[in-house]
């Protein structure tokens, strides 16, 4: 005969402790309904405190426990097994319960995101806690944990930060930096005018070379390249990228001559003619956000006599920001388009300059990117010197604050 007294809380607490390991989750939660049922009234309470099982668990488990066959000794199938709970049940996702949350988890994201330029692959510079903690204070109940899964389900990686810790020393001025571009960004888009990210894409060589990456193909006939790079008579060619922030639209000049600030602006001229007059009417300011370096250098004459020309040419005032040295991965068109074009041609030869459009031209993704993608067959000269009194007739106005990063070129009929 089994003893009427009920087993003292020490007991008890061994008891659960040997058997909760062994179980699993519908076990577990019918195994603490049947206690709780034998222990009798505020045992529910007990249990929960002493196991971290919440009490509408262990009431729940008190139903199954009741609703059991009688025949304890009956097997369960391998169906029964291979579920242990009920269909519909558990927690929801937030993302069902908030289906607004990656928009708020984007906008925290927003200028603290760094792509390469040769993967989709992404990293935020902030960690799981930090941005958990601001999805809190908007009302959001979610953990780092749940942060955690929500980036990587968004296609992030924290470890590529390694890559790039200490590549180039930061300076006092590059977080502010960081900040004032991302807030005139939001401040011109609020009010509907344009702000684009611009950039050179690496050069391509053009012939039956090798490419980055994998396609599908039959099996034991991958294709055939050139087991050398050399440069062919075809030479090659500079993608330069346009990325429209707003709209989420990509533009890109394939220049195959030199990479020079004649040709960045060229591209910009295309882009204002061919797509950004129509999608903005009416504009008379545009926002240009570019690295420190490169065709569209802060310190290079050539791209501010040629963006001065643009703003005399269509009545534009033009407003540039530059990266700070060393964090080009920072620019938007870095992992908001270019990364995109190497994963569409990976693995295919570039035989053509016609492919290289093309390809770049069938660019899309889920989140709407479409990008447009035409020829520029200019010839851009190497070492042109711009005559310092051209440089100081330019209507450039630096700001106030690292007026070498940040300035406004303003049409010459505009004083």
């Amino acid at each position: 005969m089994i003893p009427s007294s009920v087993p003292s809380q020490d007991k008890i607490e061994e008891f659960v402790g040997t058997m909760m390991p062994e179980l699993d989750e519908k076990r577990r939660r019918m195994f603490l309904g049947g206690l709780s049922l034998m222990l009798g009234q505020g045992s529910a309470k007990a249990l929960s405190e002493m196991t971290g099982t919440t009490p509408q668990t262990i009431t729940a488990g008190r139903r199954e426990a009741k609703e059991a066959p009688k025949d304890a000794r009956a097997k369960p199938t391998i169906g029964d097994m291979g579920r242990t709970r009920r269909s519909g049940g558990g927690r929801k996702r937030i993302t069902d319960t908030h289906p607004d949350i990656m928009e708020k988890l984007e906008g925290i994201l927003d200028g603290n995101v760094v792509g390469n330029p040769e993967s989709t692959l992404t990293w935020t510079t902030k960690g799981t806690e930090d941005i958990a903690r601001e999805l809190r204070a908007m009302g959001y109940p979610i953990s780092r944990e749940t942060v955690g899964t929500l980036l990587k389900e968004a296609g992030f990686s924290l470890q590529q930060n390694k890559r790039y810790i200490k590549v180039i020393e930061p300076g006092p001025d590059r977080d502010t930096q960081f900040r004032f571009i991302q807030q005139e960004s939001m401040t011109y888009i609020a009010v509907g005018r344009p702000v684009i990210s611009v950039d050179a894409k690496k050069k391509e060589w053009i012939g039956n070379y090798a490419n980055k990456g994998k396609e599908y193909r039959h099996k034991g006939k991958p294709r055939e390249v050139l087991d050398h790079d050399f440069e062919g008579p075809e030479g090659r060619v500079t993608p330069y990228g346009i990325y429209d922030v707003r709209d989420n639209n990509g533009f890109v000049s394939v220049g195959v001559s030199s990479d020079t600030g004649a040709f960045a602006v060229n591209s910009i001229r295309t882009w204002w003619r061919t797509v950004g007059k129509e999608r903005y009417p009416g504009a008379s300011d545009i926002l240009i956000t570019a690295d420190c370096g490169g065709s569209n250098s802060c310190r290079s004459n050539i791209w501010k006599k040629n963006l001065q020309d643009l703003a005399d040419e269509e009545g534009l005032t033009i407003h540039v920001r530059h990266y700070p040295p060393g964090t080009s991965k920072w620019n938007k068109i870095e992992h908001r388009l270019f990364s995109y074009i190497s994963m569409g041609w990976r693995g295919q030869p570039l035989t053509s300059v016609q492919i290289v459009i093309d390809l770049i031209s069938s660019v899309k993704t889920k989140s709407g990117l479409t990008v447009k993608c035409v020829l520029d067959p200019e010839e851009y000269e190497l070492g042109v010197r711009i005559p310092e009194d051209v440089v100081n007739g330019l209507n450039l106005k630096p700001l106030a604050w690292r007026g070498d990063w940040n300035y406004t070129i303003f049409p010459h009929d505009k004083k």
